[in-house]
Formats: structure tokens, C-alpha cells, sequence
């Protein structure tokens, strides 16, 4: 490889010269509000099939390999990861020094190298800078790289892969390479991938969740989910404090944010449903394919770009947070389930092994995907460990970590739908209310939900009572036009759920634990 004698990237720079630089360069539009503005063609979400994972002897046995985790030979990884060097320090770029994941015992350094500023500002909001302003012994650390330059395309018949972008991560070199690819979020959930292949071997769960607390970092609540689930927007609740929106850790003794920022959806933002958000897009953050007229007003009903319109910004734009990022171990754990069939309960109490089930489940509805190429229509989904796309090895290692945590103190699983109710999406149904889901969240954090009857074909313990919430609408059956209706479209998500979980090995009690289908009896 290349190395040139005077490094052209600029290093360490300050966010606002970062910001200055986007805005001279044209990479970027400033909003009204002083956050910058940008849009990224034609790749608005992540690209699955275009992230692969370097196949070598150190992690061949350790990856569930498929369409998921797509394997690529090193020999391109090598050849690629030259070409995109060299080209950086042509075209000259930033370099930044970060961590990923606030817990200094099981954090990574990452050493970030991009072509575009708006990247690097990005980078510096969503990895760690510092830990809570002390400083720490960071030798034994792994250290990481990453390299991004989307200006240079990628050839299929050249670099093996399946288009003009592509994202390869190498574990065994600790490296992640992003060519082609302009949308910002691959570079965080890229070291995600890499943070929940390491931790398991250190007895840390990794979760694509959300988590707050109390002031003191007590009574910490989890919320598992995909993106549309609302694991950002019930995290951000006016009355508690933030650790994170979306990446976490969880060992035996306490959960810890991997972040230094959030990555909220702004589609249909509002001040009244979402005003912690709101208020965090000021001066610093970064909107992606938010439409904005010409004197710089966001218009966040507008998805002529994308569903997935996005805005990061660093947790200090959040007033009520934790500032270590860190918490005591979860006293809640809530699995956010976008039910599109209307047949969930909103508020139900899982069993162990109920959890399981669910966890390695993972259903939910696709509301304005993440993925490029998917269509704007609402559909079910089943992605293992709420965050399949991200979990590099078999699921059944997450699962077991998961239980071993529940175990270890008892500690409560939920299931909360923030999908529909009385009918089902497109057919009468209405998605449940964000301030009726936060009565319900709080309910759950402060234990004053009530729990009795088990709903018919799913076995869920659902809740009876909830203060602020009409008990008819906890049985989901109530809202129904017929019992008849009700039944047939429970059917359908039923067998959604047995077809799925034929391909997981589990016990004959976690099995029995999923849903059965509803009989005329």
C-alpha cells in the first residue's frame, strides 16, 4: 500500500470548522433552525445486500453466514481498501480519534477517516469523544478503523461486490471500509456489527434498544425495536432521563450507552408528541433527506426523498440525560412490537420463556424502513433479536445472553404494540396514540399496571388496568367490529409467527411459549 509522506486529512478538527467546511464545499444546506441540511441521492437507508463481512480463517466459524451476513474474500477487502486510501489522500479529507461505547472496560477506539465534512461531523455526534470528561487508560484497548469515501464507486466485477457501494467490515484487521456510500447511518451501524461480535465473549449482552432512567441512573427501562417502532421517541420522554436512543450494552452489573448521539426519524415530527427531539435540532445537528424550502424551514411531513428522514445530534443536546451514558442494570425490559393486524394487546407481561420467544422472533411492521429498496407500504417482519441486520453471530448467543441477564435478577419482560388497534392497518384499524404508548411505557417503569386475563391464541398475561388509559382498550378484542373478524386476522399473524420459528432450534418450552391458532370453540 501507498503511504504518502505528508498525510492529506485534517486531523482533529473542531465540529465547527467541520460545519464551516461542509457549507463551503456545497456539501450541505443550513435549516432555519441552524442544523445542517443534506440530502443523499439515491441511497436514503441502509444497503443490506451491499454489506459484506471478510470471511478468513479467525471468524469463519463464528459468523451465521447468509444474506444477512454476506461473506467476501480478503483478497478484495485488501485491494479495495488501497484503492480508497490512496484515493482519500488525493482528494483530502478528516481523521478523528473516538471510542465506541461509553463503558471504558468494553469500549474500541475508532480512528475515522472520511472524504465529505458533513460525515465527519456525523461521526463526531454519533461515537463517544470523551468519557464524561475524565480520562482513562485507553492502551488496552482495541483500536479500529474506519475509512469512508463515498466519491469512489465500487465495480461488481472488479471488488466482487453487488453494486456501485459498498460496506466491508474486517474483523479480523479491525477494519471497516465504506465506498459508495453517502448515507451516513452505515458508518454507525457498521461498528454496531462490530461491537456485537466482540461483547459476547465477554459476557455482555449487545441490544438494539433504546434506554432511560431515573436522575440517578436508577430504574433503567430498555426498549427493543426496529426503526418505526418508537424506541427513540418513548426513550425520550419529558419525564426521564436519556442514556441512549438505539445501541446498548448489558452486563451483570450495570447497561451503558455505545453512542455519543442519537439518530432520531423525523418523519412527522411534532413539538407536541416528540419535544425532546425537537428541541435537540439546533446549531450541530445533521438532517438527512429532510425537505427544507428556500428560506431553510423544515418540512418534516414531507417524504418526496425518503420515509427514512433522519437527524442526528450529540447527547449534550438533550438537557435531561445521563451524562455517563451508563446506568444500574434494567429494571423493565419492553419489546416495542408495531402490530400492523391489530391483534396485540398494547401492555402484556411475558414469561420467560415468552421472552425467548418473542426475542428471537422479533416481529414487528416495516413503517418507513431503514433499507433502500423497500416500498413505502406497511408489511409484517420478523428480524431475530430486534436488529437482525446487525448481529453477526447466531442468534441463539444473543438469546441465551439475554435470559442469563433476565435471569440473574428476575427482571421483567413486556410486550408493548405501538401498532394498531381495532382493525388492522388499511382496514379500519388506527395506529395507538404516542401519549396513550407513554402512559402505558410509564406504567410499566412505575408498576402501576395491572395484569389478569391471558388473550386466547397468543397466551399473553396482558394488562387489565392502566391510570390514564379506558380499560377497553387493553383487550384488543373490544375494538373489533366482530369476534369473527378478530379471530381471522389473529390467524393470519399466527401462522406468520409458527412459519417463522421452524428455523430456530430451541426447547419444547420455548417453542410452546409462541402463539396457537384461535379455534370456532
Amino acid at each position: 500500500m501507498t503511504i504518502l509522506a505528508e498525510p492529506a486529512l485534517l486531523a482533529n478538527p473542531p465540529v465547527e470548522l467541520l460545519i464551516e467546511s461542509a457549507l463551503k464545499k456545497g456539501e450541505v444546506r443550513l435549516s432555519a433552525d441552524g442544523a445542517l441540511s443534506v440530502t443523499t441521492g439515491s441511497r436514503t437507508g441502509r444497503s443490506p445486500k451491499d454489506r459484506f463481512i471478510v470471511q478468513d480463517d479467525a471468524v469463519k466459524n463464528h459468523i451465521d453466514w447468509g444474506s444477512v451476513n454476506r461473506p467476501i474474500h480478503p483478497d478484495y477487502f485488501h485491494a479495495l481498501w488501497d484503492r480508497a486510501y490512496e484515493y482519500l489522500m488525493e482528494a483530502s479529507g478528516y481523521e478523528s480519534d473516538l471510542y465506541v461505547g461509553a463503558h471504558p472496560e468494553y469500549a474500541v477506539k475508532v480512528h475515522v477517516m472520511t472524504e465529505m465534512a458533513w460525515h465527519h461531523v456525523y461521526a463526531r455526534h454519533m461515537f463517544v469523544r470523551d468519557f464524561d470528561g475524565h480520562s482513562i487508560d485507553d492502551s488496552l484497548m482495541q483500536q479500529w478503523t474506519i475509512l469512508n469515501v463515498p466519491g469512489l464507486a465500487t465495480d461488481p466485477a472488479r471488488d466482487g461486490v453487488n453494486s456501485d457501494g459498498s460496506v466491508m467490515i474486517n474483523l479480523t484487521e479491525r477494519k471497516v471500509l465504506l465506498a459508495g456510500m453517502p448515507y451516513a447511518g452505515e458508518m454507525k451501524k457498521a461498528m454496531f456489527t462490530v461491537l456485537n461480535y466482540l461483547l459476547p465473549e465477554r459476557d455482555v449482552l449487545p441490544m438494539h434498544c433504546a434506554a432511560n432512567a431515573n436522575e440517578k441512573g436508577e430504574q433503567v427501562a430498555l426498549f427493543f425495536g426496529l426503526s418505526g417502532t418508537g424506541k427513540t421517541t418513548l426513550s425520550s420522554d419529558p419525564e426521564r432521563f436519556l442514556i441512549g436512543d438505539d445501541e446498548h450494552g448489558w452486563s451483570s452489573k450495570e447497561a451503558f450507552n455505545f453512542e455519543g448521539g442519537c439518530y432520531a426519524k423525523a418523519i412527522n415530527l411534532s413539538s407536541d408528541k416528540e419535544p425532546v427531539i425537537m428541541d435537540a435540532i439546533k446549531s450541530g445537528a445533521v438532517m438527512e433527506n429532510v425537505v427544507i424550502d428556500e428560506q431553510g424551514k423544515p418540512d418534516y411531513t414531507d417524504d418526496r426523498h425518503t420515509q427514512n428522514t433522519r437527524v442526528a445530534y450529540p447527547l449534550t443536546h438533550v438537557p435531561k440525560r445521563i451524562l455517563s451514558s451508563r446506568g444500574e442494570t434494567p429494571t423493565a425490559v419492553m419489546f416495542l412490537t408495531c402490530d400492523m393486524f391489530g391483534v396485540l394487546p398494547p401492555l402484556s407481561r411475558l414469561t420467560r420463556e415468552q421472552a425467548a420467544y418473542y426475542f428471537l422472533s422479533g416481529y414487528t411492521a416495516l413503517v418507513g424502513s431503514t433499507e433502500i429498496g423497500q416500498t413505502s407500504a406497511i408489511k409484517p417482519t420478523f428480524s431475530t433479536c430486534f436488529g437482525a441486520p446487525f448481529f453477526p453471530r447466531p442468534a441463539r448467543v444473543y438469546a441465551e445472553l439475554l435470559m442469563r441477564r433476565v435471569d440473574e435478577k428476575n427482571t421483567p419482560v413486556y410486550l408493548v404494540n405501538t401498532g394498531w388497534t381495532g382493525g388492522a392497518y388499511g382496514e379500519g384499524g388506527e395506529r395507538f396514540a404516542i401519549p396513550d404508548t407513554r402512559s402505558i411505557v410509564r406504567s410499566v417503569i412505575h408498576k402501576t399496571a395491572e395484569f389478569g386475563d391471558v388473550l386466547p391464541g397468543f397466551g399473553l398475561h396482558y394488562a387489565r388496568h392502566v391510570p390514564g388509559i379506558s380499560d377497553a382498550c387493553l383487550d384488543p378484542r373490544q375494538g373489533w367490529e366482530s369476534t369473527g373478524a378478530y379471530q381471522d386476522k389473529a390467524n393470519q399473524l399466527v401462522a406468520l409467527f409458527q412459519e417463522n420459528f421452524q428455523r430456530f432450534d430451541v426447547s419444547d418450552a420455548v417453542r410452546d411459549a409462541g402463539p396457537n391458532v384461535l379455534s370456532d370453540d
